[in-house]
């Protein structure tokens, strides 16, 4: 098979050096801090991060190698320090470890590199033409056709090429795009595969394929919560005729990776990779709820506007994530989605089918098949 080259684009421009975050963002605004209390700040934040990088490194060994045995050990503690927050310099070999996507790396060595250089894909063109618009106030995506977009194409291209039902959908690139800034293009795959077919968790294929049911499902399952928990609020959406699809799907289909704060996505992805998307359902409610009085007053034009530009205090994951922990949704999520199969004839996605992919992956993908 014709050798695919991904290395033959001319770069682009290298983008102006500005000012950016901790992580790599562009800063919009200037900081006014004083600069007494922000030295100070982050002198407490560093001592802070430094005690929580020894308790974390201390759990999980030497690259990952005392994980499992922690895990099984102390589950509760795990998923207490998870919900705190990983340590950034961290983040990356936990995200693998909690997600299962080591396993699954380690299984199939060669197959990562096999799709990228040897494979075609008739998302191709699509995936060149979204990579811009992925992070683009990122420096390490501005550059056209520079090494962040290279990576993103790649990912992309390789998944699209593993999966051929799936193949890509523009939200995927938030996904991967997320990860790529914590791992490599092998590691960031490998985790898409995870999510996306079930090594720990519901399958999420069904966010991408063709008429996004587990999009359908999801939504159905977040307005009768909001109802149930936020009867005011679904009341006046109900009047306004507001429904979850206007305001709701990219949370699912990017886990708030598309325009929430940066800090706040990376604390829920933590959170995510270890219990799943009801952690999704949950922030949902928590911003709903946080914001409740303002909503039930807004009329439909200013109510859409809201739902897209929540104000910066209901953001603060220190007031945010406790909130969403404190809303139980987790038998209900499993009513609703028993009532919605009933309802639409099927089930959205086999849970048990997904894991025998995964089981089959290293036999169905081995570079050694013709």
């Amino acid at each position: 098979m014709e050798r695919k080259r991904t290395d033959e684009f001319e770069l682009g421009p290298i983008p102006p050096t500005r000012p950016v975050d901790r992580f790599g963002f562009v800063k919009q605004e200037p900081n006014n801090s004083p600069e007494g209390l922000t030295k100070s700040r982050l002198a407490n934040e560093h001592d802070r991060e430094e005690r929580r990088v020894r308790k974390w490194r201390k759990m999980i060994g030497v690259g990952g190698s005392d994980w499992k045995h922690y895990v099984r050990r102390k589950p509760h503690v795990v998923k207490r320090r998870v919900r705190k927050g990983i340590p950034d310099c961290l983040r990356g070999l936990v995200w693998q470890l909690i997600s299962g996507s080591r396993d699954l790396l380690l299984m199939n060595p060669g197959v990562y590199e096999q799709l990228v250089i040897y494979e075609t894909s008739a998302s191709e063109l699509d995936i060149i033409r979204d990579i811009s618009r992925t992070f683009p106030s990122h420096v390490f995506f501005q550059q056209r056709h520079g090494p962040g977009q290279r990576s993103l194409y790649n990912v992309l291209k390789a998944y699209s090429v593993y999966d051929r039902d799936v193949g890509y959908v523009q939200g995927m690139g938030f996904l991967a795009g997320l990860l790529l800034l914590y791992m490599s293009e092998e590691d960031v795959f490998w985790l898409l595969v995870a999510l996306l077919k079930g090594a720990v968790h519901a399958p999420m294929e069904g966010l991408y394929l063709v008429g996004l049911p587990l999009v359908q499902q999801y939504l159905f399952q977040f307005e009768r919560l909001v109802r149930e928990h936020l009867p005011k609020v679904g009341e006046h959406f109900s009047q306004e005729m507001i429904n979850p699809s206007m305001y709701a799907s990219q949370w699912f289909i990017t886990v708030f990776s598309y325009s929430f704060p940066f800090h706040l996505a990376l604390r829920i992805w933590d959170v995510f990779l270890n219990e799943g998307v009801k952690i999704v359902f949950q922030v949902g409610l928590a911003l709903l709820k946080y914001c409740h009085d303002d909503l039930i007053k807004l009329p439909f034009e200013k109510l859409i506007h809201a739902l897209r530009n929540f104000p910066e205090d209901a953001m603060n994951p220190n007031t945010l994530l406790p909130l969403a922990y404190s809303i139980k949704v987790t038998k209900r999520l499993e009513d609703l989605k028993q009532e919605y199969e009933k309802r639409n004839g099927k089930a959205v996605q086999s849970a048990e089918s997904s894991a025998k992919h995964i089981q089959a992956v290293k036999q169905e993908h081995s570079p050694d098949r013709s």
